[in-house]
């Protein structure tokens, strides 16, 4: 996954996976059973880039797989299904093999996953819908010859993971994301030597902890540590940490990097013939344990079931039920005691099969195999569990009967023996709203169609999406190929949706839900919403959501990844707490004088290469192209300002070039600029030596005195700095770039610049308030006079082009703007002896590119759909529903009951959280009200007197405001109000209120005023 392609596809899951990504395209992972749980396994293998795919099933497809089995089309009915799987498969991804097998698992044909002794390369075997027996037989085997082996089953409501990954399996990489660095600002000489370290992220602290092993490196003076073994810390506090004994050691001087190292480590796993009666199951929480030793007992006893009836036991069939509950305490494989209600539920919706429980199940099991290839986190030891069994304490599940649950031959006959022939009806009338097509939508819609949601012919199923499909959605995003790259995600993914399920009436839109769209998406949208499902990336357009929801009383599932982990939250009105605002990302604004002369870290330098991009590639065209339109327009501008942006327009048309050549030459010569001539000014005007006041030096642990690099053409970076800035600069002037690296090499040999002498007296401003622009109305009206007479001869020129400029805005997947940032970055960072970082991470610092993972989205999808199942059944018992928080690189998943609603008191009366004063604005006359009708209806129905009203951050009415101004704002009907503040156009306002009743001190929390203008 080495060349650029592959990582433009890749990337985000690069992030996840790290180096362990390299092992893939040449790994071998046999899936065995194309049903639901196999079909998701096998998708997210595909579609993370596993070499080669190997496909098993001896039976044929039939009209109740395509329940949860979403390759099949109906066509596909009567065939094999891992023939059929494998043509929608083959079409993920074509850089992996996807190949069918519909023989026998022989030793002979397992021995092709054997791991190779050349390479160590890792090969994978994958049961699903596997009988116990041949789980036993081929566990053996794998285990004997050193091939990771997985067992992963999905039956009704429960699920359940096995792994053996052998008596020797090395993990070379236990932890989520990148070794922690940090940089060294200073060593004491002691035992222990003290270490003062900063974040990588700049002033923060390191996020070391103890016993973490440490190495040295680019340390100055006490250069003995540099390229030691390493050492282990012990934490002081945010900033400082304890190593070894340095009294022997050189004084500190300056510089350094302290970074983590994480050893490989060695696991040993049970065969599954011993793991079955020596269980270790991995849980969340200690008191899930009994539970799952119950499930684990139920699991084998449904085998054993199978065996004796050859059959699974019947829905809501008592007699079933009890005999697996009889096998299961016949088995005694647990210490404690059996959980038989948890048995018996289990046994009696066993034969059910759930497209979200596939889902979950699938897509643990999928990770498992990547961690088996990548040798990145720890595998799972050895057991786990889930199950979603609350389900079955629904009002109305409780009351089904087996006529109720048996077969219709119908897709969703799997669903229905879990709930019932009447719920799936029901299933079929809903109206969801799904927001955001990515990842997480695509696995959401995905399930939707397999459930049949919004298939009846009162449903519908809106998807929204302002984004098209890019190269790097392929990787994680179901629903989209190659040949959908630059389409509306939303338009794609909703014709993906009608061909797994023709019935689903599924509506695309491109269109933000936000203030803007308030006329699209307001009181009539929302009110026929039976729910909402969240697939959005931003905190801010997840609390616009929110409050939609909140403000129709309309259920919402929130769903959220990042790498490994994923979390899911439900919002039921008038059940549970409001979902509240989420954490506000730290801001990563760095000072001005930071950027420019002192950075510290690798962000610091790409802040600046990344400001260095628009300075030169967008600004200045942008710039130029609107003065070629209207030359007035600095006239709008503080005078500071226009001369500032009238001689970047004046230079960018004195550097206008005339050829590729030109652009080499540009190049050269900003880098010299940048690079050395910058920095030579620099040292020139605060020297090494220079002191702030006698016995202060300038040069301290938080500014870093910097070095001028040298031009070197056979040096990769400086020369890839060049073809990137001739690249951008030629794109910018519209002339065709050249990629040809030799011939740039020999136009920059003979580039010859004159000697940089620097300037006596030049200012260099160390703080933002000496940034400002002094006003020169000379220079601004010189500037003026010469760029309008050029515009002139340019505008007769018969080659100019109109607009005479192409900007370029910076975009995260362009390889060339990559390019760019990477190699500006890093010859500033090499100036400021900044440990460099590579392509990859640099954009992901850049970009805010958030790690993401096809096999997380499939999960929390699953764990979201699992609540709409309580959602269309009206269920109004807290105890029923679950949040989610989950990790797959620990394999944790905790299910636990959301937080009811709050209340709170307010003038005398108890409030919940969700409670609101809901008041139709209009007046006796047909009119809108005004700001006095408000007023008034406050005291007639609430008995209140309102003493300050606001919108937002408005003020519609202020009691403290002189007499004539009270009376203007009464008489403001309340749309007015609204756009006098310059807001978009709303028919629903959400106001706030001051009252007099109430005590200011202790009532803080109000419930708002929802007011419906006609």
């Amino acid at each position: 996954m080495a060349d650029r392609a592959q990582e433009g596809l890749y990337s985000r899951q690069l992030y996840v996976l790290g180096d362990g990504s390299r092992r893939l395209s040449a790994a071998a992972v046999l899936v065995s059973g194309l049903r639901g749980t196999g079909a998701q396994a096998a998708a997210a293998l595909v579609l993370a880039g596993t070499g080669r795919v190997v496909l098993h099933d001896r039976g044929q497809a039939s009209v109740a797989d395509r329940a949860q089995q979403f390759l099949l089309r109906e066509s596909d009915i009567g065939q094999n299904r891992a023939e059929a799987s494998r043509r929608a498969l083959a079409e993920l991804n074509p850089h992996v093999t996807v190949v069918a097998y519909t023989g026998e698992l022989s030793e002979a044909f397992l021995t092709s996953f054997q791991q190779s002794p050349f390479t160590a390369q890792a090969h994978v075997v994958v049961l699903t819908e596997s009988p116990l027996e041949e789980q036993i037989r081929i566990g053996n085997f794998c285990h004997a010859q050193g091939i990771c082996f997985i067992v992963a089953d999905a039956k009704g409501l429960a699920g359940q993971l096995f792994s053996d990954f052998g008596e020797h399996f090395i993990v070379n990489d236990p932890a989520e994301g990148e070794p922690i660095c940090a940089a060294v600002k200073h060593i004491s000489k002691g035992n222990p030597g003290i270490v003062t370290c900063t974040g990588m992220e700049g002033s923060r602290g390191h996020l070391f902890s103890d016993g973490d092993l440490v190495t040295f490196s680019g340390v100055e003076g006490m250069t003995e540590l540099n390229g030691q073994e390493p050492v282990p810390v012990q934490v002081m506090d945010a900033f400082r940490l304890k190593i070894g004994d340095t009294r022997s050691f050189s004084p500190y001087r300056c510089r350094g990097l302290v970074s983590q190292v994480r050893l490989p480590q060695v696991h040993s796993y049970k065969p599954l013939s011993q793991a079955l009666a020596e269980p270790k199951i991995q849980v969340a929480n200690p008191e899930d344990l009994s539970r799952s030793l119950s499930l684990h007992a139920a699991f084998q006893a449904l085998h054993a079931f199978h065996e004796e009836q050859g059959r699974l036991p019947r829905p809501r069939v008592l007699a079933d039920a009890k005999r697996v509950l009889e096998l299961a305490r016949s088995l005694a494989v647990q210490p404690g005691p059996l959980d038989e209600d948890v048995v018996q539920a289990f046994a009696s919706v066993s034969a059910g099969d759930l497209c979200p429980v596939a889902a979950v199940v699938g897509a643990m099991a999928a990770q498992e195999a990547l961690k088996a290839i990548t040798r990145k986190f720890l595998p799972l030891d050895q057991w786990l569990y889930f199950d979603a069994l609350e389900c079955l304490a629904l009002e109305g599940v409780t009351q089904l009967t087996e006529e109720d649950c048996v077969p219709r031959g119908s897709r969703y006959d799997g669903q229905i023996a879990v709930f019932g022939a009447a719920f799936q009806e029901l299933l079929g009338r809903q109206k969801y709203l799904v927001v955001g097509a990515g990842a997480i939508g695509c696995e959401l819609l995905k399930n939707f169609a397999m459930m049949g949601l919004a298939a009846g012919p009162e449903g519908d199923l809106t998807v929204t999406d302002m984004d098209t499909v890019a190269l790097s959605n392929l990787h994680r995003q179901l629903l989209y190929r190659s040949a959908d790259i630059s389409k509306p995600k939303s338009v794609v993914a909703a014709a993906a949706v009608r061909r797994m399920n023709p019935d689903v009436r599924v509506t695309a839109h491109q269109n933000q839900v936000g203030p803007a769209t308030e006329m699209l998406y307001g009181d009539d949208f929302f009110r026929h919403l039976d729910g909402v499902a969240s697939a959005l990336d931003t905190l801010e357009a997840r609390a616009y959501l929110e409050s939609c929801c909140f403000r129709y009383l309309t259920p919402l599932l929130d769903s959220g990844t990042e790498g490994p982990r994923g979390n899911m939250l439900a919002m039921v009105p008038h059940l549970t707490k409001l979902l509240g605002p989420a954490a506000a990302p730290e801001d990563d604004t760095f000072p001005l004088c930071t950027l420019r002369y002192f950075p510290q870290t690798i962000q610091h330098t790409l802040q600046w290469a990344r400001d260095e991009f628009e300075g030169l590639f967008q600004l200045p065209a942008e710039h130029v192209n609107r003065f070629m339109e209207d030359p007035a327009f600095p006239e709008q501008l503080p005078t500071g300002k226009a001369v500032e942006v009238l001689e970047q327009v004046q230079r960018s048309l004195q550097e206008r070039p005339r050829d590729w050549r030109d652009c080499v030459r540009w190049a050269r010569r900003h880098w010299q600029s940048c690079y050395h001539d910058a920095i030579t000014q620099l040292l020139h005007t605060f020297p090494l030596e220079h002191e702030v006041k006698p016995g202060v030096p300038f040069w301290t642990w938080d500014k870093t005195c910097p070095h001028p690099l040298i031009f070197n053409p056979d040096n990769d970076t400086h020369l890839e700095y060049i073809m990137a800035a001739a690249h951008l600069f030629a794109q910018s002037h519209k002339i065709p770039p050249c990629s040809d690296r030799a011939s740039a090499s020999t136009i920059l040999r003979s580039v010859v610049l004159p000697p940089f002498v620097p300037q006596e007296g030049f200012q260099i401003h160390l703080s933002e308030e000496q940034e400002e622009v002094p006003a020169d109305d000379e220079r601004l009206e010189e500037l003026t006079r010469d760029l309008v007479q050029q515009r002139q001869e340019l505008i007769g020129s018969e080659e100019a082009q109109v607009p005479l400029m192409e900007p370029i805005h910076f975009e995260k997947d362009n390889d060339i703007h990559i390019d760019f940032i990477t190699a500006a970055s890093n010859l500033r960072a090499e100036s400021y002896s900044i440990p460099p970082t590579n392509r990859l991470m640099s954009k992901r610092i850049i970009a805010r590119i958030v790690p993401a993972i096809i096999t997380t989205t499939a999960a929390v999808a699953g764990l979201a759909c699992l609540e709409v199942y309580k959602l269309v059944w009206g269920c109004r018992d807290l105890s029923c529903y679950r949040n989610s928080n989950f990790s797959l690189s620990d394999c944790l998943l905790l299910r636990f009951q959301p937080l009811p609603a709050s209340v709170y008191w307010y003038c005398g009366r108890e409030w919940s959280c969700w409670d609101q004063l809901e008041m139709r604005a209009v007046s006796t006359d047909g009119q809108e009200m005004t700001v006095q009708d408000v007023l008034d209806w406050m005291q007639k129905t609430h008995g209140w007197t309102v003493t300050m009203l606001l919108h937002g951050f408005t003020v519609l009415y202020d009691n403290g405001e002189k007499e004539g101004i009270r009376a203007l704002m009464k008489k403001q009907r309340l749309s007015a109000t609204v756009e006098n503040a310059g807001k978009p156009q709303q028919r629903v306002l959400k106001l706030e209120y001051v009252c007099e009743e109430e005590d200011a001190e202790t009532e803080a929390t109000r419930p708002p005023l929802m007011c419906f203008l006609p």
